[in-house]
């Protein structure tokens, strides 16, 4: 490895599986100190010993994102180990229902943006001040395809995460004097912990074949093809690159939604 992110800090949130599992191990090996949060305080601890073993040097705090005094105590934790945060990776999020709009209760909708909303909201409040000071630091948000176009998710997920593109954005023009750079990554269909159940019911009834028929590329994600994009917008390579919502999607935003479809 290269050593792209070595003397540097950083904190993800929903480490334990999935995309953030990925960055983790992958920032680790690039030479990163590890401030890891996850609900599944299990999950989270098994990624620890995999950290560990690689020679990784890390700490983990279970964490819900949708609290702002757990996010507050995250990033105090992260202060305490390692004195200053560099990068901050807001990955942690849930998926939502797909029932028709008609059935959706306002705390579904109220559960979705303060996870997925709030949570981002809330690390960046916290952390920012600290960049700033510092006159440096990345702060990669996980949004989705789902925030750029209809059909790659329910009401309360997709809405949810225009709002953190545009959140993305807002907040990027504010602190960019401040050579602290924030971007978003939107992942296509990706196979973590919250789309297990999809690819689950597809292999059940032999319609695998027909996962990602419509993205460019023919076929679903890795986790880690999308950690090898967030590794590139913390690293100082993405010096440059601020306030963008960048599609790691297989071409699927290339070309135009399919009425009705659902990834």
């Amino acid at each position: 490895m290269a050593e792209r992110l070595k003397n540097k800090n950083a904190i993800i949130t929903g480490a334990s599986s999935g995309i953030g599992r990925a960055a983790a191990i992958l920032f680790a090996r690039e030479g990163a100190n590890l401030v890891l949060a996850d609900i599944n305080e299990s999950n989270l601890q098994q990624v620890e010993k995999e950290i560990n073993s690689i020679g990784g040097h890390v700490v983990v705090r279970k964490t819900d994102v949708s609290s702002e005094e757990e996010i507050k105590a995250l990033i105090n934790l992260g202060q305490e180990k390692f004195t200053n945060m560099d990068i901050l990776v807001n990955n942690a999020g849930i998926g939502g229902g797909l029932d028709p709009l008609e059935n959706q209760t306002s705390e579904e909708w109220q559960r979705v943006y303060e996870i997925n909303v709030m949570g981002p909201v809330y690390a960046t409040k916290h952390i920012i001040a600290h960049m700033k000071e510092r006159r440096k630091g990345s702060i990669i948000n996980i949004a989705s395809v789902a925030g750029l176009m209809s059909g790659a998710g329910g009401n309360a997920y997709s809405a949810s995460k225009a709002a953190l593109i545009n959140f993305t954005k807002t907040s990027a023009c504010e602190v960019g004097s401040f050579n602290v750079r924030i971007n978003a990554i939107c992942p296509g269909l990706i196979e973590t912990g919250m789309t297990q159940p999809f690819f689950e019911w597809a292999r059940s009834t032999g319609k695998e074949s027909q996962v990602g028929k419509y993205c460019e590329l023919k076929r679903a994600a890795h986790p880690e093809e999308v950690a090898w994009a967030i590794l590139f917008l913390a690293s100082d390579e993405a010096s440059y690159i601020t306030g963008q919502a960048i599609p790691v999607d297989g071409g699927i935003t290339a070309s135009m939604s399919v009425p009705g479809r659902k990834i």
